[in-house]
């Protein structure tokens, strides 16, 4: 699947590291997935809301009625965090696994991939759908 059918298709989406200062790009991010439709499941186990939303420490702690629904999992963590949030994703059944643009763990892409999920690594959600017109 390409990068713009990804984009189209999965609109439910969790944002694994995202902060809560505005001038980090996980958050500057997450407002412009925000304002382009997608609904957001903020994760960062130090905060409990973020750009209006109710934050989960974990892929795990959300509440299964909205965990179910999540389709892709953002990940804005170092390489080396990847592997438990790949894991996670996994368990809750996600269908994308996207490292942000500076992020990769090529045995974690390997695990999700064998897994059944679509996985996009290096790559910045925003400037791909700016990028494709979306």
């Amino acid at each position: 699947m390409d990068i713009g059918s990804i984009l189209t298709t999965f609109r439910h989406v969790a944002v694994v590291g995202i902060s809560d200062r505005p001038d980090r790009p996980s958050n500057a991010v997450s407002r412009y997935l925000k304002d382009a439709g997608y609904e957001l499941y903020p994760v960062n186990p130090s905060l409990d809301e973020v750009i209006g939303l109710k934050c989960w420490p974990s892929l795990s702690a959300i509440p299964e009625e909205k965990r179910k629904l999540i389709e892709m999992v953002v990940i804005f963590r170092k390489p080396a965090d990847v592997p438990p949030v790949v894991d996670e994703a996994i368990a809750i059944g996600a269908r994308v696994v996207w490292m942000q643009l500076g992020i990769a763990n090529d045995g974690a892409a390997e695990k999700a991939s064998k897994a059944g999920l679509e996985v996009v690594q290096n790559r910045c959600v925003a400037i791909e759908h700016q990028r494709l017109g979306l």
